[in-house]
């Protein structure tokens, strides 16, 4: 009996035995699968990740940001991925159409970033990578200070649009240096421009702190002495509204001193040891300045050393059309509602500068037909700040991209509608007309009576003398 109890007992550890076996000798396998499988995935995430243009980004991670976290925080975070090595990149080259002219400098294509996206220079090669030609960073003042109260940045999501009262917050002078420094390669070599990349440019915003005099230009002139040697462009900022009396310096007379001593104080610069020359110079404008504004900084512009101007910063106004709950919150409107305002602001500053004095448009710019409209209105490279918020990493190439099929279907390029519209929109050089011929026969007329007098006063003369002379004889 115990001899035939113990037989299904010792086959059943038996067969227990040979099935331990065959998990034991199947489980390096199925690990195995798994690995492979997360290595794939994995990979393809990064692969999808690291490519600027993929849907992940717009439809996903920008929307969850946006959704979850408030506005102000959720810029912080992008600007730390992107200053962390980790952010994804633009892998496509630019389209021969795309190419650019500012100032003497060949540029790959016409979008930059304003500036208020990176304010501290912490995320400047990670912005590069997204494929825009110029990154602004700042504003910069030159002491730290933590800007206005928070809240101060508000999304109008109905109206594609953010109000701002960030009041230039700011890590200072010394500490954005210390950043731009440290971009310098390991290995010094011969280049062209600040941002270490062909065809592209770094400029800095300088701004003003608040509790500087209202009227004092001396933070604009120390941030020419310290970024000028680091920096492709400086970029005046006299037209936010978050900072009190900062818009004052618009005013004719203030406008004057400043331009005078922000160009003296370029020009005393010596010539960098990075780029071989010193940095251009751009003054920021308010899109809120009426025709009579326009006329007299154009004036100002034109008497000035200054290089070009940007059209323009945020807006005070409140266009009746806005309809999120946020409009009613104080600061800069920027966004699809500021277009119309920068637009007008940036034909009537091209019908008074001459075309050697080119515009940047800002504001409102969201797709390629944005980006060429600008360009129609006489802007030689235009400026994305909002919809780069609103729509993430991927906006620069969907704009180039636009763009290139709008002038495409044109049959142009992006500098034959710039130069186009510039010597038709800009103001004209005076011309010195003759006078009409008729008053050219009455002044010949005129002249000859004068010369007939002359010559019977001398015959006269004349006469008299040999009379006398026969006389004496």
């Amino acid at each position: 009996m115990l001899a035939l109890r113990r037989g299904p007992l010792v086959a059943r550890i038996h067969s227990h035995s040979r099935s331990l076996s065959t998990a034991s000798s199947s489980s390096p396998i199925r690990r195995g699968i798994y690995a492979t499988a997360f290595v794939i995935s994995t990979g393809l995430f990064a692969v999808y990740y690291f490519d600027a243009r993929s849907a992940l980004h717009r439809y996903i991670l920008t929307p969850a940001l946006r959704h979850t976290l408030d506005a102000e925080l959720g810029h912080k975070i992008a600007v730390k991925v992107l200053k962390s090595g980790l952010g994804p990149r633009d892998p496509c080259s630019d389209d021969s159409r795309l190419k650019s002219e500012f100032l003497g400098k060949q540029i790959s294509n016409p979008i930059g970033l304003a500036a208020g996206f990176d304010k501290d220079g912490e995320a400047i090669d990670g912005l590069f990578n997204l494929g825009f030609s110029w990154v602004e960073i700042g504003s910069v003042t030159p002491k730290p200070q933590p800007g206005n109260p928070k809240p101060r940045v508000f999304r109008l999501l109905e109206d594609s649009g953010l109000i701002n009262r960030y009041g230039f917050p700011s890590d200072g002078h010394a500490s954005v240096l210390a950043r731009l420094r440290a971009r310098i390669p390991a290995f010094q070599q011969t280049h062209d421009n600040a941002a270490f990349r062909p065809e592209s440019v770094l400029a800095v915003n300088l701004g003003k702190n608040k509790d500087s005099s209202l009227d004092s230009i001396d933070d604009f002139i120390t941030g020419v002495r310290n970024f000028g040697p680091y920096s492709d462009v400086l970029v005046v900022n006299v037209s936010s509204p978050n900072t009190p009396g900062l818009r004052g310096l618009q005013n004719r007379d203030l406008l004057e001193k400043l331009l005078d001593g922000v160009t003296k104080a370029r020009d005393d610069l010596p010539v960098s040891d990075l780029t071989s020359t010193r940095p251009k110079l751009l003054l920021k404008l308010s899109p809120d300045l009426d025709e009579a504004q326009i006329i007299d900084i154009a004036d100002v512009i034109k008497k000035s050393k200054i290089d070009g101007v940007i059209v323009s910063n945020t807006t005070i106004q409140r266009p009746k059309s806005l309809i999120s709950i946020n409009k009613t919150e104080l600061g800069g409107l920027s966004g699809a509602p500021v277009k119309p305002y920068s637009l007008k602001a940036l034909r009537t500053l091209r019908s008074y500068l001459p075309s050697s004095i080119p515009l940047i448009g800002c504001g409102g710019i969201f797709t390629g037909a944005d980006a060429l409209e600008y360009a129609k209105a006489g802007a030689s490279l235009v400026q994305v700040y909002t919809g780069f918020g609103y729509d993430g990493v991927g906006t620069c190439r969907r704009i180039k991209d636009q763009l290139s099929e709008e002038l495409e279907r044109e049959g142009t390029t992006w500098s034959q509608v710039v130069k186009r519209a510039v010597d038709e929109l800009s103001l004209k050089p005076e011309v010195k007309t003759s006078p009409p011929n008729d008053e050219k026969g009455e002044k010949s007329i005129n002249q000859l009576i004068a010369d007939a007098e002359h010559l019977r006063v001398l015959l006269d003369t004349l006469d008299k003398k040999l009379e006398v002379e026969a006389e004496q004889d």
